[in-house]
């Protein structure tokens, strides 16, 4: 449980920090800008290999949570860094992060 709870700190700090990348700069603005793009790409791997990394055990007693979500864009942006499609992260980290954030600060709290 302790692993889960540090794994859940990560996806927390992750996605604050990737959405807080996302409001700052236009998917225009990461196309020019290789230090805004590579900070909120590691930001979303960071994010999705934490998912990938809770406990099974957690997974299951909160199967409403789409734990393979951030997972698949993380595969995707290691496995497919030469195409990626920077409205998609961009329309994740804007869209898809916050509600996932705000659930994975839910169950932060009530893990304790």
């Amino acid at each position: 449980m302790r692993r889960d709870l540090l794994l859940i700190s990560e996806i927390v700090a992750a996605g604050d920090r990737a959405l807080a990348i996302a409001k700052r700069y236009t998917v225009e603005q990461l196309t020019t800008n290789p230090d805004a793009r590579d900070a909120l790409l590691w930001n979303m791997t960071v994010l999705g290999e934490a998912a990938s990394q809770i406990s099974q055990d957690l997974r299951s007693r909160h199967p409403d949570l789409p734990w393979n979500a951030p997972v698949a864009l993380r595969n995707r942006i290691v496995h497919g860094y030469w195409s990626i499609d920077l409205d998609v992260v961009h329309a994740a980290a804007v869209f898809d992060v916050p509600g996932f954030v705000a659930a994975i600060r839910e169950l932060q709290q009530s893990l304790g």
